[in-house]
């Protein structure tokens, strides 16, 4: 068969990997692989779900009552209030607006997988720097934001943040942020992606906005999202807190009306709720101690993680070590040539992912591949 003409494309999407979704999970599986809630909605937020808008009508393109409500509980202006589907989304947004063919966005590595993609797409060039390894857990797997500073040229339009840092887990602290804002330059948008805030509790983490970062350094955007703490992955709704302008900027190259009626007002129904949310929260915290402590007492160099995951050093063993949890019907998320990420999911999931890291351990070791 004569293959058809398409049209041209830009050989750089073309050549672009789609982004890859954790892997779906079986009935019997547990599904480790996307960092979700593994609780089901509250039940105040699925009745208020059912007053919904129509779905004949569309939805508020800008959520104003959601951005008035989170104006509200964060001391700003409803304009420094962007709400989009999930802050990956916004993600897109800002850098689709500060960054073309010629420029620079730099990120750490590995981090959030979707940041190679979305600066391509914009047309600029990713600069990767390296996260620090070291034999010391308290330390491994964090950014280096001494050599991001030193990265950054006066082609530079945007510098990512992650933190805790996906998919490894460590935090940046407020003292390392400070430090780091103050090295780079005024006209370059700082992007702290704080997906995983609330599963923080070490006090040193930078907090955007418990610390308003945005009010002495402009340039400075923070995202939230309600998909992970709150458990409304599957209604894709996030926020960014900064200045008008930027956030204006950002508006500017979203898609209208993506924000559904349901994810807005699920997410505020959500922030009515959050007290009991919260404690959901803490009980995966404490599931997330469980994990490390367990991994490392099994040899596994585990990173300090403050997230709602953990993550497994397993270098070029990475696919061969997923299969293994596969094959136990735990679905995590391998990073071939990296490691793997695990999720903290029911508390069943907790001591079964124990075991299965306990078989694979030691063969890793004995064959000169040290876990780490």
């Amino acid at each position: 068969m004569t293959e058809p003409i398409l049209p041209r494309l830009r050989p750089e999407i073309a050549a672009l990997a789609p982004y890859r979704q954790g892997k779906q999970a079986g009935p019997d599986a547990f599904k480790l692989s996307s960092n979700e809630n593994p609780f089901e909605p509250l039940p105040s937020v699925l009745e208020a779900l059912q007053g919904t808008t129509p779905i004949n009508r569309y939805p508020d393109a800008t959520a104003t009552r959601l951005r008035e409500r989170l104006a509200a509980r964060h001391g700003v202006a409803v304009d420094e209030v962007h709400v989009a589907s999930g802050s990956v989304a916004i993600l897109y947004q800002l850098v689709q607006a500060a960054a073309s063919a010629g420029d620079e966005v730099v990120y750490a590595w590995r981090s959030f997988e979707a940041y190679p993609g979305l600066v391509l797409v914009a047309g600029a060039t990713g600069v990767e720097v390296p996260l620090i390894e070291s034999d010391d857990l308290a330390q491994t797997g964090r950014h280096d934001l001494g050599a991001m500073a030193d990265a950054i040229t006066d082609r530079t339009r945007a510098v990512i943040v992650c933190t805790p840092n996906n998919p490894t887990g460590p935090i940046v602290t407020s003292a390392e942020f400070a430090a780091f804002v103050e090295r780079v330059p005024s006209d370059v948008l700082i992007i702290l992606d704080e997906a995983y805030a609330e599963f923080v509790t070490d006090d040193r983490a930078v907090d955007g906005l418990g610390e308003r970062v945005f009010d002495a350094h402009p340039n400075v955007v923070v995202l939230r999202t309600f998909s992970k703490a709150y458990g409304l992955a599957g209604l894709r709704v996030g926020y960014a807190i900064g200045h008008a302008k930027v956030l204006d900027a950002a508006r500017s190259t979203g898609i209208p009306l993506s924000v559904t009626s349901a994810a807005e007002i699920a997410a505020i129904a959500s922030l009515d709720a959050e007290a009991e949310l919260l404690e959901r929260v803490n009980v995966l915290v404490g599931r997330r101690a469980s994990l490390v402590d367990g991994l490392r007492a099994h040899g596994w160099a585990v990173p300090e993680s403050q997230s709602n995951f953990v993550w497994l050093p397993t270098g070029d063993r990475t696919d061969e070590v997923a299969r293994v949890f596969r094959d136990a019907d735990i679905i995590v998320r391998p990073f071939s040539g990296d490691g793997i990420r695990i999720s903290v999911g029911e508390h069943e999931s907790v001591e079964k992912v124990l075991q299965v890291a306990r078989s694979v351990v030691a063969p890793l070791q004995s064959q000169g591949r040290e876990s780490r």
